[in-house]
């Protein structure tokens, strides 16, 4: 990484990391939309045409309003390989998140709804996981909005002044984004219609709350005024519960 100087000239802009990760983005959603109907060996889904088009519309939501808001975001998100102090158990975490709410849940989406048969949702979960979507979206794009240290992966960021956020969803739990992608990884079975499509999605999703209970930790430790924060702010995910 540069100098704070160097980068503070290029604020206000996307740089090439940043491109680089909405090309990678986008190229993301079209490996998952091919897994999809691969699996499912047809191309005659409704439902797995409108997952594949909300999967899209919620990737390219997020990522427009935070390249408007916060390009510089988006640049350091996208040199996230080059962090040398990532906590060593969150790479570990992040590629079994790849290989469950990736890779595999669509394949078993498709599987599921194309060859198999295995179950079938009523039109009520469109409506239910179209809910549940958007509000992921809200709370996903909102936090990155607020938060400009929403990195990919959990570090202490001194090298670009890490503070405690307590603005915006961090108001009332202290891992929005967490919940948020929790419940996008939800939504797709639902609105797919798959009941099996459920167990990748949910066992992607118990891999951010072990993610978000060992963060919590790492910063509760190592953040200066996190430990105070978390005091006021007392619940991670779900108000009320946890």
């Amino acid at each position: 990484m540069g100098s704070s100087e160097h980068e503070d000239t290029h604020k206000g802009r996307l740089r090439g990391p940043g491109w680089n990760l909405l090309s990678k983005s986008a190229l993301g959603v079209g490996i998952q939309v091919v897994l999809l109907f691969a699996a499912a060996g047809r191309a005659d889904l409704p439902r797995l045409w409108l997952l594949a088009g909300m999967t899209f519309a919620w990737v390219a939501i997020n990522a427009v309003c935070v390249a408007v808001a916060n390009p510089e975001l988006l640049n350091q998100r996208g040199l996230w390989r080059r962090k040398t102090d990532t906590k060593p158990w969150d790479r570990k975490l992040l590629k079994l998140y790849g290989v469950l709410g990736f890779y595999l849940m669509p394949l078993v989406i498709g599987l599921d709804l194309g060859r198999r048969h295995w179950s079938s949702l009523g039109p009520w979960s469109i409506v239910v996981g179209t809910a549940m979507s958007s509000l992921g979206l809200l709370l996903v794009t909102w936090a990155m909005l607020v938060n400009p240290h929403f990195e990919v992966t959990v570090r202490i960021q001194a090298d670009r002044d890490h503070k405690v956020v307590a603005a915006g969803p961090y108001a009332m739990v202290r891992h929005p984004g967490y919940l948020g992608a929790i419940l996008w990884l939800l939504s797709s079975p639902l609105i797919a219609g798959s009941v099996l499509g459920m167990v990748p999605g949910g066992l992607a999703g118990f891999v951010f709350l072990l993610r978000a209970a060992r963060e919590d930790r790492a910063l509760q430790a190592e953040l200066p005024g996190y430990a105070d924060y978390a005091r006021r702010v007392r619940f991670r995910l779900l108000p009320g519960i946890w």
